[in-house]
């Protein structure tokens, strides 16, 4: 699915957190409220692209980085070594702190709103990248974010991968906008129990979260679980309906 028919693609270019530069593409698809997803390892495969057609059919506009992996296709043997060419960019040990992608996804989610005209985006982010989504609902252009199967840091116990900082300045965005959703299969052993409990924990009733039976992972791509991915859709059909309905007439 390398040639996945989409409507535009565009280089996009901003800061890290660092203040250096990363340049991706950004793959469009669809009519609609706008939704960031946010890729998970290893690439972006079929069932990645599967999932934001599911978004489109369901009345979304995707909005679809390619930050890491072979487009199309899944390469698993070789997450590690492009874990390394990315390192600058994702810190997937780190403890207390985010990622230097997340300036850049920050950057990105004020370009889709402007691009769009939009009162906002939603967010997706998946695996590595699902502790994002949360992270970016500190900023205005946000909306809405769904972090399913969040797994970072990498051996992160009770740590989340993210500072006091961001977590405060996410709980300001989700008391604006409406609380977070993050999902997990119950016996998933990336995505921890612990680790939810360490989520549930730093956002109080601003994080809504949800364990589905089993023990796979990837909820909404590899696993799909279509009660996780028909909450997803709920969650953001309700928050964009609740925006239009505050929009001054």
């Amino acid at each position: 699915m390398s040639d996945w028919p989409h409507d535009n693609r565009y280089t996009f270019s901003a800061p890290l957190s660092t203040g250096d530069e990363a340049t991706h593409e950004v793959y469009v698809k669809g009519s609609g409220p706008p939704i960031l997803l946010l890729q998970e390892m290893p690439g972006i495969g079929p069932e990645t692209l599967s999932l934001a057609d599911r978004l489109v059919g369901a009345g979304f506009t995707i909005y679809l980085p390619h930050l890491l992996g072979t487009f199309g296709k899944l390469t698993p043997l070789r997450v590690t070594a492009r874990l390394f060419c990315v390192r600058r960019e994702f810190k997937i040990f780190a403890r207390g702190r985010q990622s230097p992608i997340a300036g850049w996804m920050c950057a990105l989610a004020r370009d889709i709103r402007d691009r769009e005209s939009a009162e906002g985006i939603g967010v997706i982010g998946m695996c590595l990248t699902g502790s994002f989504a949360l992270t970016l609902m500190a900023d205005d252009a946000v909306l809405g974010g769904v972090a399913s199967q969040p797994s970072l840091p990498v051996l992160g116990g009770d740590h989340l991968h993210m500072s006091q900082q961001d977590i405060y300045a996410a709980r300001t965005g989700m008391a604006r906008s409406g609380p977070g959703l993050a999902l997990r299969f119950g016996c998933d052993r990336i995505a921890t129990a612990r680790h939810m409990r360490a989520l549930k924990k730093a956002f109080g009733d601003d994080l809504l979260t949800k364990d589905y039976p089993g023990k796979d992972h990837s909820l909404l791509t590899l696993d799909f679980h279509d009660p996780a991915y028909q909450r997803v859709e709920a969650y953001f059909a309700e928050r964009f309906a609740s925006i239009t309905a505050q929009a001054p007439s």
